[in-house]
């Protein structure tokens, strides 16, 4: 299976100078907790309500700071045409819960989350990279910003 047949393909971009308070507001409205942060049609971070509460939050950091001072700059994708199964292992090895989906001009095209993974794929594969994902540290940490 591809992950263009399991990705969520409606997906809202933020701007890096978009506020904490308007990043919060869309994943409320979204029921998401994570957002891509465009920039001249390209992606140029990620920004979660984690890095919101521990980035921001926990700085100091108010509800007018601009998304660009807390969001993830590297940013780790996927191409539409990838199969599942790399993917989910991707995930594990990366401890990441969610990725960008580009298309292979580099256009975002939708988002992969390990929820979208399990429900539409094999199970098994899900809970091996959730036992990945699970593992405390790894370069997407909190603390190692």
């Amino acid at each position: 299976m591809k992950i263009r047949d399991c990705m969520t393909q409606a997906v809202r971009v933020a701007s890096p100078d978009q506020t904490l308070r308007g990043a919060a507001r869309a994943m409320a409205d979204l029921d998401a907790g994570v957002l891509p942060v465009g920039e001249n049609d390209r992606l140029v971070g990620m920004i979660t309500d984690r890095d919101i509460a521990v980035r921001g939050v926990a700085e100091g950091k108010g509800p007018d700071t601009k998304i660009r001072e807390v969001m993830s700059a590297e940013v780790k994708y996927c191409f539409d045409d990838q199969e599942v199964d790399d993917i989910l292992r991707n995930m594990g090895d990366l401890k990441l819960r969610r990725m960008p989906v580009l298309s292979r001009d580099h256009r975002l095209v939708g988002i992969i989350s390990l929820g979208d993974l399990a429900t539409s794929s094999n199970a098994a594969w899900a809970g091996e990279a959730l036992g990945g994902i699970s593992q405390p540290g790894g370069e997407h940490s909190q603390t190692a910003h």
